[in-house]
């Protein structure tokens, strides 16, 4: 499927924008990266956030070198396409890697990352994450403790949160006290599901274990004015979209 593909069915969806991962962008060579924003303009929807996956907790010094390198990259290439945001994130849970040492990595490294996301306009987003498919282990923050380790690290940064509303019960725990904790911190959200406690296992949003009702209404009380990125991957196509869109707008609506 084409980025073009992508947004078309984002705005017959009744969407306002679209969330990419990174991987989705196959090169940034200028006819590629003009290809991908005539598509996107033809269409008439924005890129609203890029996600990429950089992996600052590797054991390796000069491959956490590469990743920030990368993620340079990311930030250029986000902010080539028009996106606002980048989701960020801490790393792998390496063998070998102790709790203490990856939170100082982690926070290390996103630090450092502030400056060239500023220089292109770009907004870092770091995000409760479980495991993509791109990673061989699960996210290092994903248990809760270790994440807010990681955010109250980079607290005097402009780094936001994209907070995941599935990821926390993948981890096997309960997503509302994390979101309490941090909620004034959300810039961004993915709505998602998961059947199943201790595994991300995605299923349709709405039929899962995650509390969307009360997840929104602790939000709208917060005053949350922030974009919600439908995390569709349930596999049942664009109707699964239609549906997820639709119960994420009466759900916020009621919440």
């Amino acid at each position: 499927m084409t980025i073009g593909k992508w947004a078309e069915i984002g705005k017959e969806a009744g969407l306002d924008g679209i969330d990419l991962s990174i991987v989705f962008i196959k090169s940034h060579t200028p006819v590629y990266l003009d290809r991908i924003k005539k598509e996107l303009s033809e269409v008439g929807m924005p890129v609203v956030m890029v996600t990429a996956y950089p992996d600052f907790t590797h054991p390796d010094s000069f491959q956490r070198e590469r990743e920030f390198e990368y993620l340079r990259r990311d930030i250029a290439l986000s902010s080539e396409i028009g996106a606002k945001y980048l989701r960020v994130l801490a790393g792998q849970a390496h063998p070998g890697v102790s709790v203490d040492e990856g939170i100082g990595l982690a926070v290390k490294y996103l630090r450092k990352s502030v400056s060239v996301a500023d220089k292109f306009g770009i907004k870092l987003l770091y995000e409760n994450h479980a495991k993509p498919g791109s990673w061989h282990y699960t996210d290092f923050s994903g248990p809760s403790d270790i994440f807010l380790k990681v955010v109250e690290g980079i607290s005097d940064t402009d780094i936001g949160i994209n907070f995941d509303t599935a990821n926390t019960i993948a981890h096997g725990e309960d997503p509302i006290p994390l979101l309490k904790k941090i909620v004034k911190k959300v810039e961004t959200i993915h709505a998602a599901d998961t059947s199943t406690r201790g595994e991300l296992n995605h299923v349709l949003i709405g039929t899962g274990l995650t509390p969307f009702e009360e997840i929104f209404h602790i939000l709208k009380e917060s005053g949350f004015d922030g974009w919600i990125c439908i995390e569709e991957n349930s596999k049942t196509g664009v109707d699964g979209v239609r549906k997820s869109v639709k119960f994420v707008k009466n759900t916020w609506q009621i919440a």
